[in-house]
């Protein structure tokens, strides 16, 4: 199985959309699915930049893996906006153990390709990627 994992190709659609994000922040976020018979990750969601938080996590389903890259907002302690780039492998407890472990066996070689990813979060249920989890990890 980690064979067939470890071969799995990314989209150029899912680069390009990530230097969007990066570079001309066109979009708030990207959720990635793996299509397992195309054996690739591909782009399932964008973001428009208006989009919250809240509508991104929406956009995560509760019973099945997926990657998301977000762009968060913030503000520092000396009242300057910034800005950081997470990277979120999203592995729901009620996934399929088939999919967890290709998601799992997949995301380095993924994340690779996303040049310019600044913190990553592994979640398995809403808590851990809150938003408080995100202001603690931006800083």
């Amino acid at each position: 199985m980690a064979n067939a994992a470890s071969g799995m190709a990314v989209h150029d659609e899912c680069k390009l959309k990530f230097l969007e994000l990066k570079a001309k922040r066109t979009h708030r976020f990207i959720v990635f699915k793996i299509e397992e018979k195309q054996k690739q990750v591909i782009v399932e969601k964008l973001g428009e930049p208006t989009e919250s938080y809240e509508d991104f996590t929406k956009c995560l389903p509760a019973d099945e893996c997926r990657y998301a890259v977000y762009d968060f907002d913030f503000l520092t302690a000396e009242n300057v906006p910034k800005s950081r780039i997470f990277f979120i492998a999203w592995s729901p407890d009620t996934s399929r153990i088939r999919s967890k472990m290709i998601y799992a066996s997949s995301k380095d070689r993924f994340k690779r390709e996303l040049d310019g990813i600044q913190v990553e979060l592994q979640a398995t249920d809403p808590t851990e990627m809150g938003l408080d989890v995100f202001k603690s990890r931006a800083n």
